[in-house]
């Protein structure tokens, strides 16, 4: 019977994430050459090749594909199991900043999960934009956020990548000629920063039809059909779709989900909770 290293999963996961030996192994603070060995023994496991690597690219197989959903599912319980045994032992407070774009996907079932396996854990949770969690985070406010940073930056530990989108009602029409009409979270949130750096980019003229700090705010704007909204395309509310290329609104680009900590000294149940959303975060869509 073939038996799987929790140890060589976590890597195979983390180069799946990175689609990068080098970036996966500085994601889990390991030389490249462990995670190498870790992958080597989980094909010889296997008996199948799990990725296809040359000098530029990472890309996973039919096979790999296939042991990404095993590997998910095994972490997941492996953790599951690890946090019943010992999470008695974590108490204290945990102040956790997450997201406005993730509140309603996977996140109410991770935090189920967290309190049952650490029922003496005091959690305060903050739901703001992206850009208000990294300001409270650096102010000391906050021990561990959940948020986006703009494809390219370094802050942070990446969970998974995403594509950011323009979305409207599918009967929306748009002038060619006019404004853009955009819906809009108001700063310091970076889609919005990232929105206005593109149609800038473009010259293109814009005018902000809502602005609300709330992703229902957002949703009811949109699906009334007032305008258009850039968001993460796999999280976008139901009923929007993605505008048609025929409006020729200028490519917004990807975004990456990131777990944060300071340099000060976090609480232990900080990284409990970090472990479970890293085994969590291949799936963003995954409904609680």
């Amino acid at each position: 019977m073939i038996m799987f290293d929790p140890v060589q999963l976590r890597s195979f996961l983390a180069v799946a994430r990175a689609r990068s030996f080098t970036r996966a192994a500085a994601e889990l603070g390991v030389q490249q050459s462990t995670v190498s060995q870790h992958i080597r023994k989980l094909e010889q496991a296997t008996g199948r090749p799990l990725f296809l690597r040359d000098t530029h690219t990472v890309l996973l197989t039919a096979d790999g594909e296939a042991m990404l959903g095993f590997a998910r599912a095994l972490s997941e319980i492996h953790e599951q199991a690890a946090g019943y045994f010992a999470g008695s032992e974590l108490r204290g407070r945990l102040r956790f900043g997450v997201s406005q774009d993730l509140a309603l996907t996977q996140l109410p079932r991770i935090l189920r999960h967290f309190r049952r396996t650490h029922p003496l854990v005091d959690l305060e949770l903050t739901v703001e934009l992206s850009g208000t969690l990294h300001a409270r985070l650096q102010a000391g406010e906050l021990d561990l956020v959940f948020a986006k940073r703009l494809a390219g930056q370094v802050d942070g530990q990446l969970v998974y990548r995403e594509k950011l989108a323009w979305l409207g009602v599918p009967d929306l029409r748009l002038d060619p000629a006019g404004p853009v009409p955009l819906i809009i979270y108001p700063p310091p949130s970076i889609t919005r920063s990232r929105a206005l750096e593109v149609l800038a980019e473009q010259r293109r003229s814009w005018r902000a039809v809502c602005t609300s700090a709330s992703l229902n705010g957002l949703a009811a704007a949109a699906l009334g059909g007032l305008g258009v909204v850039p968001f993460v395309q796999r999280l976008g509310p139901a009923g929007l779709t993605e505008v048609p290329p025929q409006y020729r609104l200028p490519p917004l680009g990807d975004v990456e989900f990131v777990l944060l900590r300071t340099d000060r000294t976090v609480p232990e149940s900080a990284e409990a909770l970090a472990a479970a959303i890293r085994t969590a975060g291949a799936r963003p869509d995954l409904a609680p």
